[in-house]
């Protein structure tokens, strides 16, 4: 079985605040995010092997969104997010 068998996956946005480092202008972005979340049974036709599997997983967020946009209209650079996190755990 694949690892999409044993979640729900649906997409979502955060706001979050963040500092332009080329005009250090603040500003709120919208970050995507995929969400999976563990199923509550697992599916028919498992193995002992997807069994063990199931059993250790969690749910969780990964991050879609690497870079984003400066909305000072002199500026418009990229730059890419500064949080190390890309993977939350729920």
């Amino acid at each position: 079985m694949q690892e999409r068998d044993f979640y729900h996956e649906r997409r979502e946005t955060k706001p979050a605040h963040y500092t332009c480092p080329y005009c250090r202008q603040t500003a709120d972005f919208q970050i995507r995010w995929l969400i999976r979340e563990k199923k509550k049974e697992l599916p028919r036709g498992a193995s002992a092997e997807d069994h063990q599997k199931f059993a250790k997983m969690r749910s969780y967020m990964i991050r879609e969104d690497d870079y984003l946009l400066c909305p000072n209209s002199r500026c418009r650079r990229r730059f890419e997010i500064p949080t190390q996190q890309s993977v939350v755990f729920l």
